[in-house]
């Protein structure tokens, strides 16, 4: 059973459309819309001030969003991939965004719609990544513009798989 638990009154609201894998842990003030999923070992923390996920977020393995007390929640769009072992730390992701591998997005940073964080890449605190961009790098920065083919290619087709990969283990 994964574990979701309350913290100062505040449950987490997960819809039935989701999947949370075994052993993730989401607590305390945090709201997931529609199919989204948890991956295993992956940690939302919403002790310190709330988590909001949209519609068809995946949070892929050993990923982990929180947020900064009282100051910076994190709130997440649609159609949003968090790549394994990426950390999300009080920020936005708007709609179509792709987090990638092992990359830190920090307090305060705002990811505008259709844009991709490189695997590995560090976005420092107070970033505005403007829409449709490839940031990459340590500190990161843009690199080139999405093109349509990335657009559809690896933002809409990862986060429609994993709408898929979540149904073959909600059917066990």
């Amino acid at each position: 059973m994964p574990i979701v638990k309350s913290v100062n009154g505040n449950k987490p609201q997960i819809p039935n459309s989701c999947y949370i894998a075994e052993n993730a842990t989401i607590v305390g003030n945090v709201t997931m819309g529609e199919e989204c999923s948890v991956w295993f070992n992956a940690v939302i923390r919403g002790d310190v001030h709330y988590i909001k996920l949209g519609n068809k977020v995946n949070v892929q393995d050993g990923a982990v969003i929180h947020a900064t007390y009282q100051k910076h929640p994190s709130n997440i769009g649609n159609n949003v991939s968090i790549g394994h072992n990426a950390i999300v730390h009080g920020c936005t992701l708007h709609d179509n965004v792709l987090i990638g591998m092992g990359s830190i997005v920090m307090d305060n940073c705002v990811i505008e719609s259709n844009s991709i964080i490189a695997a590995g890449a560090v976005v420092t605190q107070n970033t505005r990544v403007e829409a449709g961009s490839i940031y990459a790098g340590v500190p990161a920065k843009k690199v080139k513009d999405v093109s349509p083919e990335l657009l559809s290619g690896e933002i809409h087709r990862i986060a429609e798989n994993y709408v898929k990969y979540s149904s073959w283990f909600k059917e066990d």
